[in-house]
């Protein structure tokens, strides 16, 4: 697996594939910059080698050349997260950038103007793709977010860069994260999958369980293995239509000595807001009108003595409604739990659009071993496929 480190950048010009793909506000100022943050590392490298960087990303998904999405609109945040000075010019192919890129001293950034104003970009074109490649020397992919997409600058363009391509720093944390989990972390290993439903979860389950020791089975899906197995869950979410599923994943993870712990109890709710009244019940026996919508005391502590055994812990998905103050303290003790183990030596990898909302929405950044930036390009690589943009660069 060839990374930056690899290669020295001296008097080279790295076309470097970032995901800037940035919150913006009305005004369009940038309102969640870990991405940028987190793809300060790659850059920093090379313009210390003595290298020159051209970033390229997309914004948003506008239909042609839209201003609002318009990566001019993030320049000075980008200038001031790497505390460089950097170049932005309002295209990424043919004879603007091409002149732009060629201008590009060592030590100098030039970020390129949004891939997606042409519809090539996602279409993976390889003529654009060829085009791309003219603006640099060596192609460094640092967007976990789109490794999944084969589009022109995160798969097709590596093409032109026969021995001169690699992962940048953030791409390759990612894919040694995601292989503690699935192939060379300290065992006991731990998948934590919570949220709304199964049915998006199968293809996860089923991977992982030739990789961990123990699962957690929280949040809305759960409720579709208590009603299999026979519990009376009120109102709670169920997919109906999922139940003999869940019993064959039970049945699977026993013939795999999987310990699979679903919650004992929750709290329930006589409605679905902030507001309802609440009780916490045994989770076999939700009262009818009643919903479950978060994990409940008992629940907590069996989940905590499981995290603190494990010595590898991936966690994806919340245990209850943690948008909502009411129904948010299981997702909060399940990250202390979480906490407390990563401290204590374990890794633990933070996964998938809902877990990092909640790690971010209560403090946990800096208390686990690893937040992914990339949701679909994390399920996806813990379902067990090779994502396009990783293979280009393995190719």
């Amino acid at each position: 697996m060839k990374t930056i480190n690899d290669f020295n950048f001296e008097n080279k010009k790295a076309l470097i594939r970032v995901d800037f793909n940035v919150p913006l506000n009305d005004k369009f100022e940038v309102t969640d910059t870990t991405r940028i943050v987190s793809a300060k590392p790659t850059i920093i490298k090379i313009l210390e080698d003595g290298g020159s960087c051209i970033l390229m990303s997309h914004l948003g998904r506008p239909k042609g050349v839209q201003d609002e999405f318009s990566l001019g609109h993030i320049v000075e945040t980008v200038k001031d997260i790497l505390g460089v000075e950097v170049t932005f010019v309002n295209a990424c192919v043919g004879e603007t950038a091409e002149a732009a890129a060629a201008k590009l001293e060592p030590g100098q950034i030039l970020l390129l103007e949004n891939l997606r104003f042409h519809a090539e970009e996602t279409a993976g074109d390889k003529a654009f793709a060829e085009q791309l490649s003219k603006l640099g020397d060596i192609y460094v992919n640092d967007a976990f977010g789109t490794a999944h997409r084969a589009h022109a600058s995160t798969t097709i363009v590596a093409q032109f860069f026969e021995n001169n391509k690699c992962f940048g720093s953030l791409l390759a944390q990612e894919i040694e994260s995601i292989q503690k989990v699935l192939e060379t972390g300290e065992k006991p290993v731990l998948g934590i999958l919570g949220g709304a439903k199964v049915s998006s979860k199968i293809t996860i389950i089923e991977n992982i369980l030739d990789a961990v020791d123990h699962l957690i089975i929280g949040g809305g899906m759960a409720f579709t293995f208590v009603k299999a197995q026979g519990g009376k869950i009120g109102n709670s979410i169920c997919e109906d239509d999922k139940m003999d599923l869940a019993l064959s994943i039970l049945k699977q993870a026993e013939e795999k000595n999987v310990k699979v712990h679903i919650p004992i109890d929750t709290i329930a709710a006589d409605a679905f807001s902030n507001d309802a009244n609440k009780q916490t019940v045994d989770i076999n026996n939700i009262p009818d009108g009643w919903e479950g919508v978060d994990a409940g005391p008992k629940s907590i502590a069996k989940f905590h003595d499981v995290v603190m055994e494990c010595k590898t812990i991936l966690w994806n998905g919340p245990l209850g409604v943690f948008e909502m103050e009411s129904f948010a303290n299981g997702t909060i003790e399940l990250g202390n739990s979480i906490a407390e183990a990563t401290k204590n030596g374990a890794f633990s990898l933070v996964g998938g659009g809902d877990s990092v909302a909640a790690v971010k929405q209560f403090g946990f950044q800096d208390k686990v071993s690893y937040v992914s930036t990339g949701g679909g390009a994390m399920l996806e690589s813990l379902e067990g496929k090779t994502l396009p943009g990783i293979a280009a660069i393995l190719e």
